[in-house]
């Protein structure tokens, strides 16, 4: 029996990776977070498979639900949002589960912010502007930042910005990057990226704000900031197809 963590991507049913589906075929048991999944994600999973959500479970209570089917010798599929490497909670639960002895593996998914970067149609890297992606959340209703990782510290890099769980503050936010970034500096949310619902908001770091507060939007939204997301943008040739290149040592 093993427990398979699966990066269930940003939400659309036809954004999981062919590994991805074949383990949730084969899954009798498929905990899914229902906050951000598209219904239709759970239709891969076979018409007897028992789903349940865990947007209203704690961690004692979802491993209590992988160690019920580790005793009934099921897998267990457990979707993630996005990405099990970023804001999963991959490390506490793997934990429980070594100590329980249960065996665990993970799929990657869509990560959210590559999602977002895709339906804007952008590079998040620019030769010569911006060669770093600095991916953070903010603190509201969360475990506390590491002090080390202050928003402050990020933007003195001027790297493009992705912004989790942080729609909330986005005021708050804009005021704290625009020293750095200037309040010229292209903004974009994407809320819901790849589902129905989904909304592409763009602006600058001076009147993003007022755009997502007219919107309505809570929750299930990337923030992305920097100079790479401008919609027309003059950059440098990218060293890895200049004609000026050296190629005499490519071998085919």
């Amino acid at each position: 029996m093993t427990v398979h963590f699966i990066g269930a991507g940003p939400g659309s049913a036809d954004l999981l990776t062919v590994r991805a589906v074949e383990l949730l075929r084969n899954s009798p048991v498929c905990l899914y977070a229902g906050t951000y999944l598209d219904p239709e994600v759970l239709a891969y999973c076979a018409p007897e498979a028992e789903l349940i959500d865990t947007q209203g479970l704690d961690l004692d209570e979802i491993i209590e639900h992988c160690a019920r089917a580790h005793r009934a010798g099921k897998d267990v599929a457990r979707l993630c949002s996005g990405d099990p490497s970023i804001y999963s909670a991959l490390t506490e639960q793997k934990r429980r589960l070594d100590a329980l002895g249960i065996g665990w593996d993970v799929t990657p998914g869509v990560p959210a912010y590559a999602a977002a970067a895709a339906i804007l149609g952008v590079e998040l890297t620019v030769p010569e502007q911006v060669q770093s992606v600095v991916l953070t959340r903010t603190r509201a209703r969360s475990t506390v930042m590491p002090e080390s990782e202050a928003l402050a510290n990020f933007a003195r890099t001027r790297a493009t910005l992705i912004l989790h769980l942080a729609i909330t503050r986005i005021r708050t936010l804009a005021a704290e990057l625009a020293p750095e970034y200037g309040t010229d500096c292209p903004v974009a949310v994407v809320y819901r990226a790849s589902q129905p619902e989904q909304l592409v908001l763009r602006g600058t770091l001076a009147d993003i704000a007022d755009r997502v507060e007219a919107a309505g939007l809570r929750r299930a939204a990337v923030i992305l900031v920097g100079r790479a997301l401008a919609e027309t943008l003059d950059c440098a040739q990218s060293h890895l197809y200049d004609p000026g290149r050296d190629r005499t040592h490519i071998t085919r």
